[in-house]
């Protein structure tokens, strides 16, 4: 794991740092990600909860970030639109670099490099996140280009990998990387060590258990009072319900009950202008609300410079 981050480190740095040049001699200031599922929802909520922070936003002054998932042609379109291809780094995320929806939209891309800058340019312009190095390098892509992860990382779960780092990284530097991991190891280490009573991790899913299991509530509605957190919400609805979202027991027994929650949100004042109309017909409806102490973004009083 520290290998790989060290790898990614030093591989993000040159980039940042114009050491690292596309084909054409031109730095390389977009990074566009291709994957989808686990290995898009995680790192993408991450980039736009960092993207108003002062110190990253200052680190990504000049580049690009964008992520593409879907098949749809039009995705595509809004992914590379405006991208100089000259400029332009592609990661694409895939553990067995097999993945029909990431492997597509990779051949299209591809396809866009080479039509520009020739076939050559590939092995400069687009980089893995996979341990398929036989199937990364038929691809066109240096298999010293690929990072790697363990098998035991799950897509749902994988913004702390390669998987989220690298283009984390590319983004913003090494440094606010190095925060968020930290901060992820905090609360593994509060979820590992916290009395039951006192540990938020195991709260939160005994509040859903007791919610939806007991109490026949089925929804769960995410709030965060923070538009830096506006893809929380698909986020988590794919860390949990596609993890809970099972009819058999781990033994392989059907469940007698329903089980997990359906879990829906939108940022803030946003949800009250929307849905919140309808919580307020008097149904149960489960709400997280998520706040913060201090903005991103503190408002200025009217007339103040």
């Amino acid at each position: 794991v520290h290998a790989v981050l060290k790898r990614i480190k030093a591989f993000s740095d040159q980039v940042r740092s114009g050491k690292r040049k596309g084909a054409t001699g031109k730095p390389l200031t977009n990074v566009v990600a291709i994957g989808i599922g686990g290995s898009y929802l995680g790192p993408e909520f991450v980039a736009e909860a960092l993207r108003t922070d002062a110190a990253c936003a200052k680190a990504a002054a000049g580049r690009t970030l964008r992520f593409l998932a879907n098949v749809d042609p039009v995705d595509v379109t809004r992914a590379l639109d405006g991208l100089d291809p000259a400029r332009t780094l592609v990661v694409v995320i895939s553990k067995t670099f097999t993945t029909a929806e990431t492997m597509l939209n990779a051949r299209t891309v591809r396809a866009w490099i080479v039509k520009k800058l020739g076939a050559k340019a590939v092995g400069k312009h687009m980089v893995a996140v996979s341990t398929n190095l036989k199937d990364v390098a038929a691809f066109g892509i240096d298999p010293d280009n690929a990072f790697g992860f363990w098998d035991w990382v799950g897509g749902r779960y994988s913004v702390c990998s390669a998987v989220g780092v690298l283009p984390l990284a590319l983004q913003y530097g090494w440094k606010p990387v190095e925060r968020f991991l930290a901060g992820a190891r905090a609360m593994d280490d509060h979820a590992a060590s916290a009395p039951l009573d006192r540990n938020l991790p195991v709260l939160l899913g005994m509040f859903g258990v007791w919610n939806s299991t007991f109490l026949g509530h089925a929804t769960r509605a995410l709030l965060p009072y923070c538009q830096a957190l506006l893809k929380l919400a698909p986020h988590i609805q794919q860390v949990d319900m596609e993890s809970n979202g099972k009819r058999v027991s781990a033994d392989g027994q059907e469940l007698p009950f329903a089980a997990g929650e359906i879990n829906f949100g939108e940022p803030g004042t946003n949800g009250q202008h929307s849905f919140y109309q309808l919580v307020h017909q008097g149904r149960v409806v489960p709400a997280d609300f998520i706040g913060f102490r201090t903005s991103q973004q503190p408002a200025k009083l009217a007339g103040e410079a």
